[in-house]
């Protein structure tokens, strides 16, 4: 497995998207930085990109590189390899290269304007950690859908469906909701719908770990009500965790039955 993952990690290191990837992150670092020096405003900003932004990447490089790969990855199935070991390491190898360009593209902006040397630290590597999550959750999931769908088309279709309706979709449904019902209690509801987006579920995270009670919302103020700031985020990374370990299992669940 660790053959396949180094391969997969490598090739995807060398394609110019990554580059692109990283240079669009490392610009967005030294502009927001250059035009206001204030590393916890910086930091609030950088959430509402990452946390749609690095979902959308995830899934179009996910239906993308399964696509482009599928001729290697049927060599690879006539070796004597087992298939939950071909898809895992092209899984963890392909969230494992966007991740290392999200993390190096803001990483350097930011150590080169002192953030370690800040009160920030803890919430800038909060912010990356989500950004890695997200990753690898819309990976796992764009996985699924490619799988699932010869059709490149198709594929590709759903899998920006997947993000919009995750990104933006879901919260307006959810908003239509709480106003239609807004006269019945609906804290419990509210709670129990956040935990099925890792969009929105990431963004109360970074929330309670900034502790910006002035952006919280109706679902953060429930989970903070709820579970505290300390356990709200213990639970929102438990829950993340689940996000990426039921899709992987979807996928090697998949790959056995799926005839190539």
């Amino acid at each position: 497995m660790l053959k396949i993952l180094k391969y997969s990690f490598y090739d995807l290191m060398r394609s110019r998207w990554s580059y692109v990837y990283f240079f669009f992150y490392l610009a967005l670092g030294f502009v927001l930085l250059f035009l206001n020096n204030d590393l916890s405003k910086a930091i609030i900003t950088l959430m509402n990109i990452i946390v749609v932004l690095t979902p959308l990447i995830g899934t179009v490089f996910g239906v993308m590189y399964y696509y482009n790969s599928k001729e290697f990855t049927q060599l690879l199935l006539a070796q004597p390899l087992k298939r939950s070991t071909i898809f895992f390491g092209q899984f963890v190898g392909l969230g494992a290269s966007l991740s290392l360009s999200l993390v190096a593209g803001l990483g350097i902006p930011f150590v080169l304007y002192g953030v370690f040397r800040s009160g920030v630290i803890w919430d800038f590597l909060s912010l990356l950690s989500i950004g890695a999550f997200l990753t690898f959750i819309f990976v796992a999931l764009a996985y699924i859908i490619a799988l699932t769908n010869e059709n490149k088309i198709k594929g590709f279709g759903y899998a920006i469906l997947l993000w919009l309706f995750m990104a933006i979709i879901y919260d307006g449904l959810f908003l239509i909701f709480l106003v239609v019902f807004e006269d019945y209690p609906l804290d419990k509801f509210a709670l129990i719908a956040t935990l099925f987006n890792p969009i929105d579920l990431s963004r109360i995270f970074i929330i309670l770990k900034l502790d910006i009670s002035a952006l919280l919302g109706y679902t953060g103020a429930v989970f903070n009500k709820y579970f505290g700031t300390g356990l709200g985020m213990l639970i929102s990374n438990g829950v993340m965790l689940v996000w990426i370990i039921l899709p992987v299992a979807t996928i090697l669940r998949l790959a056995k039955r799926k005839d190539f």
